[in-house]
């Protein structure tokens, strides 16, 4: 062939390498992960994502007392809510039923039982904080921003635990698992879809400021969730 030509065999081998090259890099991610982990006991477990359990209704009841929703399968969840007039609490639950399968093939057993139990702890408190206390007045500007600050904070404290809230952080962690990409990303590409439906349902201001809460929540996790600070198993 003339000089500066590449023959096929030679695309085929560039294209090998660059595969190994990628399946190298993510097994030294993987050797890194292991080997910097933080294993938390049981009662450290318990206590950290009760917590996270906790800080997320609070988030999730912001935004229900200004009729907005949030990113995942929460807000999937509340846009069912308020189309049908049934129980978020219980929609949460049901909706995330097919993903423990996911979850067990790809996670493990152990984040399965710690995301079966976090997922109906929230689907309790959102079914019951409603009679304990009564959010109202709010601006939703402020619900919006303190709300995705709030489900952030309880969302960061399930990962660093091994844990998630539903269907999409299954998916966001299973993607960081094994391709690096960050659960912030992941969860904005879904909520898109979410938001969309949302539309169909609420008014345009209400999806506008349940928007930005989106964009507050997935810019918090983008920026404080990250594979080389915080790991646990």
């Amino acid at each position: 062939m003339l000089d500066g030509c590449v023959s096929l065999g030679d695309m085929s081998k560039m294209s090998m390498l660059h595969r190994n090259n990628e399946a190298g890099l993510l097994a030294r991610r993987h050797a890194h992960w292991e080997g910097t982990s933080t294993v938390h006991s049981v009662l450290e477990d318990a206590q950290g994502i009760g917590a996270g359990v906790v800080v997320t209704a609070l988030g999730l009841a912001l935004y229900q007392g200004a009729g907005l929703v949030t990113s995942g399968m929460a807000g999937l969840a509340l846009v069912l809510s308020y189309a049908t007039g049934w129980d978020a609490g219980i929609l949460f639950w049901g909706l995330n039923l097919p993903f423990y399968v996911l979850a067990i093939l790809r996670m493990g057993a152990a984040f399965t039982i710690k995301t079966f139990a976090a997922i109906t702890a929230l689907s309790v408190l959102v079914s019951v904080q409603g009679q304990w206390f009564n959010l109202t007045d709010l601006h939703p500007g402020y619900a919006a921003v303190s709300g995705g600050v709030l489900v952030g904070f309880g969302l960061l404290g399930l990962f660093r635990h091994r844990a998630s809230l539903g269907g999409i952080g299954i998916l966001a962690l299973y993607f960081q698992d094994r391709m690096g990409w960050r659960p912030g990303i992941t969860q904005l590409v879904f909520d898109l879809g979410i938001f969309t439906i949302g539309l169909l349902v609420l008014p345009w201001g209400a999806m506008a400021w349940s928007l930005l809460g989106a964009l507050v929540l997935n810019l918090f996790l983008t920026i404080n969730h990250r594979l080389d600070r915080y790991i646990a198993r």
